[in-house]
């Protein structure tokens, strides 16, 4: 059901750029039947990659393709966007104009003429954003830093260093030197410790073992904690859990870990993804399991890959919950779908005083391109709240 609804939306979207940019032209028929044969094969491409990862299919040539069509995705996604708005605007314009009997007479070879420079206009703009995109996407996260002041965090902990990635999604179009990039500035944050929160990698451990080789130096004095996104459920939970055990990952199914300075504590917890239960039943995420006979007065940070998870995370007692998931929209104008579909999108919150911090995303997913909404490593610095 998913890939016919995503190949009659990829299909429908094509075809309309398509049809508003082509006819403009003024082809000849065979270059005409060409060019739409074209956005109908590129309309597929996105998908055919996916559709041979899940049959057990992954190669070099099969990551290539996945990063053409993806890209094209992309270009193809931005001139719908635009299209649908110009669209509506010239109607718009069209409504006001009969409503006054404004005269909208325009000789033909100058309409002609103005439809094609439009369509080369679009295709030029869409084209830049699309290049500009994929750059920022392409060219790795970038640091940000945000400070948490939590009432009851011990002395000891003051300044405590969090690094925190998630959706690197290392697969078909990110691999190994990007995630040296990634082990590079986290090096050179060298944080306290490092939470993973999700959505590592597409694709099985077989196909992504070594890309995901230089994260086996990824490594903070109180550990480096992982836990499990929706994409780890489809690429193959279990022999994921059992990789990122082999990297050095301290991994958190539902449970916790206590870090000690001297006589105090804080407490951090991992629960699993908030849909993990639809595919791996015994992997149903619960907070308060994982923060089960955890004293009240302790500082208790949970790693959930979905911010949706802040619910049960609030009702379980927690302080702060670090999240990720939503990629920030990923780029413009998807952040307003993506908002519609979690309560926080990207950035710090107050959730009825539960704080929580979402992470934009280390990597990106599908189309490389990154319009306005950067990837992003987040530094967090723990401060006590002053009363």
């Amino acid at each position: 059901m998913f890939f016919i609804v995503a190949l009659t939306v990829f299909l429908l979207m094509h075809g309309y750029v398509g049809w508003r940019l082509i006819p403009s032209f003024n082809l000849t028929p065979f270059y005409f039947y060409l060019a739409f044969t074209i956005i109908f094969i590129l309309g597929f491409t996105p998908l055919i990659p996916i559709l041979l990862r899940i049959n057990g299919y992954e190669s070099k040539i099969i990551d290539k393709i996945s990063l053409i069509g993806y890209t094209s995705l992309g270009f193809f996604t931005l001139s719908f966007v635009i299209l649908l708005a110009k669209d509506f605007l010239l109607q718009s314009i069209s409504l006001f104009n009969s409503f006054f009997n404004i005269d909208q007479t325009i000789d033909e070879s100058k309409r002609a003429f103005i439809k094609k420079s439009v369509s080369i206009g679009i295709i030029g703009l869409t084209g830049s954003a699309t290049a500009y995109g994929f750059y920022n996407a392409r060219k790795g996260p970038k640091i940000i830093k945000q400070n948490i002041f939590l009432k009851n965090l011990p002395s000891e902990f003051e300044n405590f260093t969090i690094a925190q990635i998630s959706d690197l999604h290392v697969g078909p179009t990110i691999k190994k030197p990007y995630v040296e990039n990634v082990l590079s500035q986290i090096s050179h944050l060298n944080p306290d410790m490092i939470a993973i929160t999700g959505d590592l990698v597409d694709g099985s451990v077989e196909n992504l073992k070594t890309e995901l080789e230089p994260l086996k130096e990824m490594i903070a004095k109180n550990g480096t904690y992982f836990v499990t996104g929706n994409h780890e459920y489809y690429s193959g939970v279990d022999r994921w859990l059992q990789e990122t055990d082999r990297l050095g990952m301290i991994n958190l199914v539902n449970t916790n870990k206590i870090i000690r300075k001297e006589k105090n504590e804080i407490c951090i917890a991992g629960i699993t993804d908030f849909r993990a239960h639809q595919i791996k039943i015994s992997h149903r995420s619960n907070p308060k399991r994982a923060l089960k006979n955890i004293s009240d007065d302790v500082v208790k940070i949970v790693l959930a890959h979905q911010p949706n998870s802040i619910h049960a995370v609030h009702d379980s007692g927690a302080d702060l919950q670090l999240s990720g998931h939503t990629h920030g929209g990923q780029f413009f104008p998807f952040n307003f779908p993506t908002k519609l579909a979690n309560i926080y999108l990207a950035g710090h919150y107050d959730h009825d005083g539960t704080q929580i911090y979402v992470n934009r995303g280390t990597g990106y997913w599908g189309p490389p391109l990154r319009l306005g909404i950067p990837s992003e490593i987040t530094q967090l610095c723990l401060k006590k709240e002053m009363m």
